[in-house]
């Protein structure tokens, strides 16, 4: 057995594969937020799962994204050069809301009090101007020890270039400090922006020991149960880590649980034949949304879970909004109707959980419009209507609207809100979204699928077998992975190809080194590298991917002119390019599970309905006589047309009138979308 359990704000999935006969179990049960390992330990014991028999355990979690949320962290302290105590709050300078004056940027995470200055000194260029003063240096890590810190954040100015000071610093803190975890900035992110760098050395600090400790007790507890493989926990880059490689970096799964989505996402639509796709994976508080563009996922260098606080840290891109199944609806001071980003979350819920919850929510009107029935996750949760239409009431009173039209409105607001988030990612960036699939998929994606691929003139919505348990399946479809960067900052016309060459050479064996260390033999490992560029002058970076082999110095300009005119619409063929930064991403590709085929019947014919009724379409005024189909039924080759209603324990399909949903031999539901009233 392989299993994967991705961690979310409201439930925690399981997805488990037999290896022998491709077949597939789930489980989904509620999270725990005061402790993330019983949600998993209940979700592994509801999937029917013995621990012995497993050979892969992935885990995609929230515990260092909730971290830094919540800000609960252990006393933490940092050490930097004289002079550069305040890098954190100086910032650059910049605001979440331009136009609001009096909205602060949220502290750092180490407090002024607990930043401390040391006398040392490194150049641009990498030469010690003046040694660290390590009698100094002793007599504050004393005081750490006085104050009871438990982890460490070192960071030097110009430390990327000549790290020698960092590290002496950090054997005299472990000499004097034994048991406190300390991050270095040139072992963390050996990058020149010292604020950037300073942010994630300090994010991986205040993480570290608090993930560390996860890590061992849920590698214990498996262990117990009798699991002898090593527990890979997924980063936010795409890839996985063994646990000894978190205790370095554990920023790196800040990202962790919204990446496995977006390569579940490229997966189910390779599947489908579609190198284009976008994925919008809607659960109980937000959706996330991601992009897949020839094949390829969509990663930036530089993500924040609070505004002015970056991570710098590799991570595949996701646009998070407070659009979720949980998200509530109101009526703002000007009389307005508003969708989130406030959540019921998952307790107490939406009003029809019956939790005590009485705001309404978009849960509470998709079941006022007859789109969800009478329970979710096969009967483990059962919806009281007149609840939910109770807090609809709340809404439709103030507007003077029926309840049904409040409703239907409450829905096409957060419709929208999803669809601006889908055209920042898309169109904004030069993607048009009619070259897209849209693939749908958390607990509440494929209710809004189709009306959101109608908005956005998107021609197909691919729904996966299981589109709540999507994000673990990811866990299972990711490889091992470390992203490594050298500096080398040099005019494309003064740069030497050699040299170039000579950088990847030494980036390619620490890449081995690390894949070594976590078990991957040597003919598992692949390294892609690419170089960051930019025209001369300007202040951020583009990176090209470099083919193996000797570097062509021309082959990666003529990319990057290409590349940047595709990103920004402009090229300069005559300026002068800057080379920034060499990148290498070294892999150990692990075995792929594979969906099972099923033979297509063509003609078949569909199974009789599990139920019928009403059912509000925005197509359509009134409502309309639905047929309710159980999914597990409905055989490969089926074509459901709309409008029609297909539910299963994880998730509830809306085909609406005018489509035709059809399923596939993997057990893929794909949706034709036409144009409103074609």
């Amino acid at each position: 057995m392989r299993v994967a359990v991705d961690v979310g704000g409201t439930f925690t999935d399981v997805f488990v594969l037999d290896e022998q006969s491709a077949a597939v179990r789930v489980a989904k049960v509620p999270s725990t937020p005061h402790d993330p390992m019983e949600g998993v330990m209940a979700g592994v014991a509801a999937a029917e799962v013995d621990l012995a028999d497993v050979t892969l355990f992935s885990h995609g979690t929230t515990v260092a994204t909730n971290a830094l949320i919540t800000r609960r962290f252990p006393p933490a302290a940092m050490v930097t050069t004289r002079g550069f105590r305040d890098v954190l709050e100086i910032r650059r300078g910049t605001r979440d809301d331009l136009w609001d004056a009096y909205k602060d940027v949220s502290p750092p995470y180490i407090r002024r009090r607990d930043r401390f200055e040391v006398a040392e000194r490194v150049d641009v260029g990498g030469e010690v101007v003046a040694a660290l003063d390590e009698q100094e240096a002793r007599e504050l890590a004393v005081r750490l020890r006085r104050r009871g810190v438990e982890t460490v954040a070192v960071c030097f100015i110009n430390a990327y270039a000549n790290p020698d000071n960092e590290l002496r610093m950090r054997e005299i803190l472990e000499e004097e400090l034994p048991g406190v975890s300390v991050s270095t900035s040139s072992q963390t992110l050996p990058e020149i922006f010292e604020y950037e760098r300073f942010s994630t050395t300090v994010a991986n600090a205040v993480l570290s020991p608090l993930v560390t400790g996860y890590v061992s007790r849920l590698e214990q507890r498996l262990k117990d149960g009798g699991y002898t493989g090593d527990l890979l926990l997924l980063h936010s880059g795409g890839g996985v880590m063994t646990g000894a490689m978190v205790q370095k970096y554990a920023g790196r799964i800040a990202a962790s649980g919204i990446a496995a989505g977006a390569i579940a996402c490229r997966q189910i639509a390779a599947l489908c034949g579609f190198e284009n796709a976008i994925g919008l994976d809607m659960g109980g508080t937000s959706t996330d949304i991601s992009l897949v563009y020839g094949g390829d996922i969509r990663t930036t260098n530089e993500w924040a879970v609070e505004y002015g606080h970056p991570i710098c840290f590799p991570s595949i891109e996701i646009l998070t909004i407070g659009a979720g199944g949980g998200s509530l609806a109101w009526i703002d001071p000007a009389g307005s109707l508003r969708n989130g980003p406030q959540s019921a979350g998952a307790d107490p819920g939406p009003a029809a959980y019956g939790r005590g919850g009485e705001e309404p929510t978009n849960t509470d009107a998709n079941i006022v419009l007859g789109r969800l029935g009478g329970e979710l996750v096969g009967g483990a949760v059962t919806l009281d209507a007149a609840a939910a239409e109770r807090a609809v009431q709340r809404i439709a009173e103030p507007l003077g609207l029926e309840t049904t039209d409040a409703a239907r409105a409450i829905i096409r607001v957060a419709d929208a809100n999803m669809a601006d988030a889908v055209r920042l990612t898309s169109i904004r960036r030069g993607y048009d979204p009619r070259e897209f699939a849209l693939v749908v998929f958390g607990g509440a994606g494929a209710l809004h699928g189709a009306s959101l691929a109608r908005e956005l003139s998107i021609p197909t919505v691919i729904v996966p077998p299981n589109p709540g348990i999507t994000s673990a399946l990811g866990c299972l479809l990711v490889d091992v992975r470390h992203d490594l960067s050298e500096m080398y900052l040099r005019r494309i016309d003064e740069a030497q190809a050699a040299e170039i060459e000579a950088e990847f050479a030494k980036l390619e064996g620490e890449g081995r080194e690390r894949l070594a260390a976590e078990g991957v033999p040597e003919d598992r490992m692949t390294f892609q590298r690419s170089i960051a560029m930019r025209y001369l002058g300007q202040w951020r970076s583009l990176a090209v991917d470099v083919a193996p082999g000797p570097v062509s110095l021309e082959a990666v300009v003529a990319h990057f002119h290409a590349e940047h005119e595709r990103e920004f619409a402009y090229r300069r063929e005559g300026a002068a390019i800057e080379i920034y930064q060499l990148a290498l991403q070294a892999v150990g590709v692990t075995p792929k599970p594979e969906l099972a085929r099923h033979p297509i019947q063509d003609g078949a014919a569909l199974p009789a309905p599990a139920a019928t009724r009403d059912v509000h379409f925005d197509e359509v005024d009134g409502a309309v006589q639905t047929p309710v189909y159980d999914r597990s039924a409905l055989p490969a080759g089926a074509r459901v047309e709309g409008p029609a209603i297909i539910q299963q324990l994880d998730s509830t399909i809306v085909v609406p009138p005018d489509v035709v949903a059809e399923v596939d031999e993997h057990l893929i539901i794909r949706m034709k979308i036409t144009e409103a009233g074609a």
